[in-house]
């Protein structure tokens, strides 16, 4: 796709021709990988973080947080019951937590392989390549590392570097992708000072990565944090809008530029449509679902951001509503693994190089 016509497609807000963008992406994901509807089950381990992001309810400095991490039997637990529900992959995901060592989370990884036939896919933020290593020796398969935006002033203002240590996340992207993981990254969408060239550089990345797993969802700040305190400020004309029509339009460009990965309709879908956001996601191109097997009484307390759907609903709860939701569209349900049909072990993926002007 030119960079002209996804530029077109980000600032058009005629509904007849929405309406085509959406028929091509459902198409698309019909085409290349099907009609099936993945389940991963998410499992929230740790609102410990050590990084000061400016629009995450887990940042460090955050004093009014009750902090929890789970053991790794609470853990198991829940991956045995994401196995009983026939999903096919447990996500781990939790702040950058470095109370989660490098052998403590080996011990975990062991368990869930050796205890169930789940995929594990990772979602830890910035770890080192030791540590990847580690955890992909033991059986990870996946790891999500969203790269959140290409603009590196932007990146910078919204994710702070930590002392003496700047992050490099497509580097990271790149040393995943070595070490032979399928290989997950995304972006948000309506981040302040965000324009639209912005937003088309980062889906152009996403076709250069060639990434086998993408997320992406609206910016949605936490009122305790710094940008969470100025939301609804005036913005320019080319801030690009953190809507829900913005998030769509963005998840089916996403599927035009990457037909074979994997894309989920996310909780933060949902969050901005409680009635049909996930279901509207997957008509526009998604082909994942997260259904979360957080215990109940860790579910207020990953607050990245606020009013979070369905964080009352037991696992139990959501396995049925997300089956009835799938089966209400006529989609059907996933068999497997659901491994990405993009994925490619041998593959060397791309990063900017460090004077591009984007975050390397």
């Amino acid at each position: 796709m030119q960079r002209n016509e996804i530029i077109n497609w980000l600032r058009e807000d005629d509904t007849g021709r929405l309406d085509a963008l959406w028929r091509l992406a459902d198409d698309a994901r019909r085409q290349h990988v099907g009609d099936a509807v993945h389940l991963r089950g998410l499992v929230e381990i740790s609102n410990y973080c050590r990084r000061s992001c400016t629009y995450c309810g887990l940042y460090a400095g955050n004093a009014e947080l009750t902090r929890y991490r789970m053991t790794p039997e609470e853990i198991l637990a829940c991956a045995e019951k994401a196995a009983e529900y026939g999903y096919g992959t447990v996500v781990i995901q939790s702040g950058e937590d470095m109370g989660i060592t490098a052998d403590w989370m080996v011990d975990v990884i062991g368990r869930i392989k050796r205890q169930t036939p789940l995929a594990v896919t990772l979602s830890l933020g910035e770890r080192s390549r030791d540590e990847l290593a580690l955890w992909r020796k033991a059986g990870a398969d996946r790891y999500l590392l969203r790269f959140e935006t290409s603009n590196a002033r932007l990146f910078e203002a919204i994710h702070p570097s930590l002392p003496h240590e700047r992050s490099d996340r497509f580097a990271i992207l790149r040393s995943l992708r070595e070490l032979g993981y399928e290989v997950g990254s995304g972006v948000m969408i309506g981040i302040p000072g965000q324009s639209f060239d912005d937003l088309a550089d980062d889906l152009e990345w996403f076709g250069k990565l060639d990434l086998d797993m993408i997320g992406v969802g609206p910016f949605i700040p936490h009122p305790g944090t710094s940008l969470g305190a100025s939301a609804g400020e005036q913005a320019s004309p080319e801030q690009v809008p953190n809507t829900e029509e913005m998030t769509y339009k963005v998840l089916a460009l996403t599927r035009l530029i990457c037909p074979r990965s994997n894309i989920p309709s996310t909780t933060a879908l949902a969050t901005l449509n409680l009635a049909e956001g996930r279901e509207l996601g997957l008509g526009r191109g998604a082909n994942v679902i997260m259904p979360n097997v957080t215990p109940v009484k860790y579910r207020d307390l990953y607050e990245i951001y606020p009013a979070k759907a369905c964080i009352e609903e037991t696992a139990e709860h959501c396995c049925r509503c997300i089956r009835g939701r799938i089966k209400s569209i006529g989609r059907t349900l996933g068999v497997g693994r659901g491994d990405s049909l993009n994925y490619r072990p041998a593959a060397t993926a791309v990063g900017p190089s460090t004077n591009s002007g984007e975050v390397s």
